[in-house]
């Protein structure tokens, strides 16, 4: 019996250990996993940033320090807390007359690390205007006034950016549609509106969309998070929150507020992206490489993913695949290795996709073509 129990001890021992080696070696992987990656376009880096979240210091049930750490690990560049001026219910339990101290508590958390922590505060208000967020601010308390014109007005003396949020809330807007009013537009002619979310937390809006494209908009989307990002948006599952991408000449404060009223913007959000061609395709183009092998007349190509995204493409060359039907899955940072029939061997050749995770326009998803030179 005692040399049974040894030997089982052993086994248990043996066991625990290849356990610890591979939570050992996970560990990092998990980590790695969770941060949103994203190549750069030409001419500009690309910015991964969340624009729109809350603490304990409005509506939210963490610190300050919290988002900042959720935003390292998930390799954020950029963040904004934009705790809610009117709308304080925390107020009893943690005073604070000066609305800029969630905002100080981050800057002072994020350290000396990279993050750019910029400091912010969303316009509450019932519809119209509904709510706004005002971003690069210098004072958040000198945006406590009755008006509201007034507060915009202010924020933009500042130097803000501002843009309107969630217009789909159905808190809001019951029919879950965005409309401008006369107020938005009001807005927009004074210059106080540059951009207008399409997604907010888990919400999708077609009709904000064409919004943005109608009156000049930056597409912008953001978590609006107010308790943990792991809960919401299943980070530990491989999920991610919804990110503005920005494209910057830099990675600086100065140059992502440039950015941000060019206009150079996409949003990822559930494994799809929402921007204008411009900027979209490119970031499209520079994710997926493909390459070839020796010219054949079924030709071997291969796609290499190097972003975050796992593309799904629709076949629209007029070639068909030996292994793939015309509606393929590209997996973020995986190569796919493409058999391409072309019947006799070719100097080169045009592969074409429609991207139908990508999303330019309501109902419209991007073309992209690559000229392919085989060996």
């Amino acid at each position: 019996m005692n040399n049974h129990f040894h030997v089982r001890e052993l086994l248990i021992a043996a066991f625990l250990g290849s356990q610890l080696v591979l939570w050992g070696q996970s560990a990092p992987d998990r980590e790695q996993d969770r941060r949103i990656e994203f190549p750069d376009i030409p001419g500009y880096s690309t910015l991964v940033c969340d624009l729109h979240m809350h603490t304990v210091f409005s509506d939210g049930s963490v610190w300050p320090s919290i988002r900042v750490q959720e935003a390292l690990r998930e390799g954020l560049d950029a963040i904004s807390i934009t705790d809610h001026i009117e709308y304080q219910p925390h107020r009893n339990d943690i005073p604070h007359p000066d609305m800029n101290r969630s905002y100080e508590l981050a800057l002072k958390a994020a350290g000396e690390s990279d993050l750019i922590v910029i400091r912010g505060a969303e316009i509450t208000r019932s519809m119209p205007p509904g709510h706004a967020n005002a971003i690069f601010l210098e004072d958040v308390n000198a945006l406590n006034r009755e008006n509201v014109m007034e507060v915009f007005r202010e924020a933009r003396r500042q130097g803000a950016y501002i843009f309107w949020n969630h217009p789909h809330w159905t808190a809001q807007r019951p029919d879950g549609i965005a409309t401008l009013t006369d107020m938005h537009l009001e807005l927009i002619s004074e210059g106080l509106l540059q951009g207008i979310e399409v997604v907010n937390e888990l919400i999708y809006s077609d009709e904000a969309l064409q919004i943005a494209l109608d009156h000049d908009l930056a597409i912008l989307g953001n978590s609006d998070i107010h308790g943990p990002t792991d809960w919401l948006f299943r980070i530990p599952e491989g999920g991610h929150r919804p990110v503005t991408l920005v494209f910057a000449t830099e990675k600086s404060p100065e140059a992502l507020k440039e950015a941000l009223f060019g206009r150079r913007t996409v949003v990822w959000f559930d494994n799809t992206l929402v921007g204008k061609p411009e900027y979209l395709i490119p970031l499209v183009r520079q994710s997926l490489s493909i390459s070839a092998g020796e010219r054949n007349e079924v030709q071997m190509v291969n796609i290499a993913n190097s972003s975050d995204a796992e593309y799904l493409v629709e076949n629209l060359s007029g070639y068909t695949f030996h292994a793939h039907a015309d509606i393929l899955v590209l997996p973020a940072h995986e190569t796919t290795i493409l058999q391409v029939k072309t019947k006799k061997p070719l100097s080169s050749f045009d592969l074409a996709f429609r991207i139908l995770n990508a999303v330019v326009a309501p109902g419209t998803h991007p073309e992209v073509t690559w000229t392919v030179e085989p060996e």
